[in-house]
């Protein structure tokens, strides 16, 4: 009994699935215009989704470019994103100064375990002969932050501990100095200058990118003393630090054991929170993630309006076809059809419909994805969620927009209906 009643099921379904599909094919141009709005919502929810995953994945690997994997940085104020004056006031008014003295104090202490660098910057412009690139990030740094921060260099190498040490006018120039003022040639052994002092360029490092709005590639790394003599001392810097390698110490063990000796040259009391900051690759992570988070929030339900506008056409055409179909009911009905299998009918039109519209909207927003990706020179991976989320929703926008119409057309008196013209 069991599986005739399934049989049953299966060819009300398909009969159905038959009308629906001679509706569609006999009617193109309102069937397509119908699809409209689904393909628009799918489409965009798709393309809205892929371009989130894509910048999450660009943002993580521009972070782990630009501050390493296993580095950390210690510095009287570090944040992630932006803070409101006030609180940025109160932390300097908490906060200890990190200066030459904790540098030399931490490498002291804590430098057969953690490697340290200092880390200022200035900007100012760069010159070489008639050229010049205005506004570039003077990066007064150590030789070990290449190892802290795995810096990448494309052309020659980075300076050594020995040229750190003599104090010796070497650097190392990001891609956008070297494209602006080393056109067509190559800018290694040749000569710039900042602030009338000529520098020998020994490296290059790979291209960047832009992180949080601003250009990585517009850097000059430069010896630490040499900074010190061209722009004076400071009363705080950064330092970045990394554990050495053969410690086999991770990220989080060798920044609690740099917190724990800076706490103690600040003598910082048992429980209470740090007085200098602290920022991982982690944190900038937990909010570019937040970001997007908030984005996806936003933007997703927004693309979504027009999968509700899509509805509401469906439904509309969906109402026009039973009022055209009045006499067709009414046919079927007096043939012996019930009011389910009328139902059934416009229902699986209108899923029909919607189902067709999402497929579109996918296959038009994953390669909208796709041309876009190339574009930007950036991946944009269409993931499962959205795909799901985008066929899903498609499909019971189909089901929902139907219903009514659907029922209205089961309701239909079968003598009424066969009277219609």
């Amino acid at each position: 009994m069991s599986m005739f009643r399934s049989g049953s099921l299966m060819l009300r379904i398909a009969t159905a699935a038959g009308l629906a599909a001679d509706s569609i094919r006999a009617h193109k141009l309102r069937s397509a215009l119908t699809l409209l709005g689904i393909v628009i919502g799918v489409g965009s929810v798709v393309l809205v989704g892929a371009a989130i995953e894509g910048l999450g994945s660009y943002a993580e690997e521009s972070t782990s470019k630009v501050f390493g994997t296993d580095s950390f940085l210690v510095a009287q104020v570090a944040v992630v994103g932006r803070s409101t004056r006030s609180e940025r006031a109160a932390k300097l008014r908490r906060n200890k100064r990190i200066g030459k003295d904790e540098l030399d104090y931490l490498r002291t202490t804590t430098g057969d375990e953690i490697l340290y660098s200092p880390y200022r910057v200035r900007i100012e412009d760069v010159k070489r002969g008639d050229r010049t690139y205005e506004g570039a990030s003077i990066l007064g740094v150590a030789a070990a932050l290449a190892d802290i921060r795995e810096v990448a260099v494309e052309q020659g190498r980075f300076f050594t501990e020995q040229e750190e040490r003599n104090r010796q006018n070497v650097c190392v120039i990001g891609d956008e100095i070297r494209t602006t003022l080393f056109a067509g040639t190559s800018p290694l052994e040749q000569k710039i200058k900042i602030r009338g002092i000529e520098f020998t360029v020994v490296g290059v490092q790979e291209k960047l990118g832009s992180m949080g709005g601003q250009s990585q590639d517009n850097q000059v790394y430069v010896p630490s003393p040499v900074f010190t003599r061209l722009f004076g001392p400071e009363r705080s810097m950064a330092i970045f630090g990394r554990p050495r390698p053969d410690t086999g110490m991770d990220l989080a063990s060798g920044l609690d054991v740099t917190r724990v000796a800076l706490r103690t040259r600040f003598k910082t009391k048992p429980g209470a929170d740090d007085n200098f900051d602290t920022l991982t690759p982690d944190s900038i992570r937990g909010f570019i993630d937040q970001i997007l988070g908030l984005v996806a929030a936003v933007v997703v339900p927004v693309t979504g309006i027009s999968l509700v506008v899509g509805g509401i056409v469906v439904m509309n055409i969906m109402l026009v076809s039973v009022t055209e179909r009045t006499r067709e009911i009414g046919i079927r009905k007096s043939v012996g059809a019930r009011r389910s299998d009328i139902q059934l009918q416009f229902l699986t039109e209108a899923v029909m419909l919607a189902a067709m519209g999402g497929l579109i909207g996918l296959t038009l927003g994953w390669g909208a994805a796709a041309l876009l990706g190339l574009v930007l020179e950036v991946q944009l991976p269409v993931t499962a969620t959205y795909v799901v989320l985008a066929l899903v929703v498609s499909s019971l926008t189909g089901i929902i927009s139907g219903w009514y119409p659907a029922s209205r057309a089961a309701r239909l008196d079968p003598v009424v209906a066969l009277r219609a013209e």
